[in-house]
């Protein structure tokens, strides 16, 4: 067996396996297959424990990644364990859905395939839950501070962990009936099923987080009677306003934004509503948007029995390797494919949506995509231009728009009271022009990553705890 200093030179990156693509649409629940003993192993002893690991650098979350894995390596899981918790409450997520930019800034991967970080990761959280040492993170004493979270996503979640731990008082106001935000509603049980959200959420009750839950604040609660009740007030909103396509899609019958077919299958698939108004059973599907949302939109309707699922990009096709304008430690720009265009997927680049053609009744039958080419003007702004001789039709009875998110589906609500104002993750300032009032997460940055949220909502509890003096 190698050490953790010639690990490296001895075992190959492997993955987890996962169950086949034919066998997994049958079901809507995770597919990886835990790592066996030996493979834990040897997947940790790969960590060169580098004297300047770029892969902390490259975290959002900042994690001690040379620590938690050597402490994999040998065993000691409470120590791997409590090294992620102090800069990640919740790595069972990360581990399951974060594009791991860590491993993009693996120094293995100059030459070689990076260590298998976020798989180490999982499995660190799901041993300290085997073997019971994830504990309630109650606080010594409460110091008499009352602070709400609005919503009950990654970043609030994050704030409400740390800040109880502080030893304030934390209420969670979330408008739907169960806790997770985009975790729960927005990302498919295949990829993160929601008994993982409902376990971290027991943990917090238990802490002492209290969570409202079916309360929509200015609908069942306003804002001045939460101003009433708490000294402050986090806005982790997330980012849910759908950015509009370019085209008119109104009032055609087949066309759908994503996150409505995402949560309502989600809804569907915990039990929560059995009912499906959208149905792509036996149906030419097409995808718009080339992200994660779009991926996510595969991955369903493929187990949802679309006759064929299209996804249109209209970015280029990446390189296969490496390309040279992305040197490591950058995020490498080349083709990948998610596990749902391994499920089934036709993928066309360079491509956009024209027109939309319908029948009598005014549903979707097809749609007339053509080439483009995609630059910025003088001020930064996407264009598109059509490339001449490119345009075909293509069956579609079934359109999911996934190209992105602008903000807060309520803002106009808040902003009677506090500014939204975007601000750059890098720039750690939480607060806004009303001081009773930080905001935190997506609706800070606009729509981002799960583990961005979490550090958002980390770094938001820091703050306030500094305000109190604590």
């Amino acid at each position: 067996m190698a050490t953790q200093t010639d690990g490296f030179l001895k075992y190959k990156r492997e993955n987890a396996k996962a169950e086949a693509p034919e066998n997994r649409v049958q079901h809507y629940n995770e597919f990886y297959k835990p790592f066996e003993p030996k493979a834990e192993k040897e997947q940790t002893a790969r960590c060169m424990d580098c004297g300047v690991p770029f892969c902390h650098f490259k975290c959002p979350l900042e994690n001690n990644i040379p620590d938690f894995n050597k402490a994999a390596f040998e065993d000691r899981w409470d120590d791997a364990y409590n090294i992620l918790l102090k800069t990640n409450p919740f790595p069972e997520f990360t581990g399951r859905i974060c594009p791991a930019p860590c491993e993009q800034g693996c120094v293995l991967g100059i030459n070689s395939d990076a260590v298998t970080i976020e798989e180490i990761e999982k499995t660190i959280a799901e041993k300290a839950f085997e073997k019971n040492l994830v504990q309630p993170n109650t606080p010594e004493k409460y110091i008499g501070v009352k602070v709400a979270v609005i919503g009950s996503g990654p970043a609030g979640m994050a704030a409400a962990h740390f800040l109880n731990g502080y030893g304030f008082n934390v209420t969670i106001i979330e408008k739907d009936q169960e806790a997770g935000g985009l975790l729960r509603y927005g990302i498919p049980d295949f990829k993160l099923e929601k008994q993982f959200i409902e376990r971290r959420v027991e943990v917090m009750k238990a802490s002492g987080v209290e969570f409202r839950m079916n309360t929509e604040v200015g609908k069942d609660i306003t804002l001045e009677e939460l101003e009433n009740e708490f000294e402050t007030i986090i806005l982790a909103l997330g980012a849910q306003e759908h950015r509009k396509y370019d085209e008119d899609i109104s009032n055609i019958n087949g066309v759908y934004y994503a996150m409505d077919y995402l949560a309502e299958a989600n809804r569907f698939v915990s039990d929560e509503d059995t009912n499906r108004t959208i149905d792509v059973k036996d149906k030419h599907v097409i995808v718009i948007g080339g992200g994660d949302t779009g991926s996510d939109c595969i991955g369903t309707a493929n187990r949802d029995g679309a006759q064929s699922v299209t996804q249109l990009d209209y970015h280029e096709r990446p390189p296969i390797k490496r390309s040279d304008k992305t040197p490591w430690p950058m995020d490498a720009l080349k083709y990948a494919e998610s596990t749902s265009h391994q499920e089934g997927c036709n993928r066309i680049f360079k491509s956009y949506a024209k027109e939309f053609h319908v029948d009598q009744n005014n549903n979707l039958i097809s749609v007339t995509i053509t080439e483009v080419n995609v630059g910025r003007d003088a001020k930064g702004r996407r264009t598109k231009e059509v490339v001449p001789n490119t345009t075909r039709t293509v069956p579609c009875d079934a359109l999911f728009i996934a190209i992105g998110f602008t903000g807060p589906s309520n803002a106009r609500y808040f902003t009677e009271k506090v500014s939204l104002e975007r601000k750059p993750f890098n720039l750690k300032d939480y607060a806004t022009n009303n001081p009773k009032y930080f905001i935190s997460g997506d609706a800070r940055t606009g729509q981002s990553l799960v583990v961005n949220a979490i550090a958002e909502g980390r770094d938001t509890a820091k703050q306030i705890k500094a305000m109190f003096t604590l």
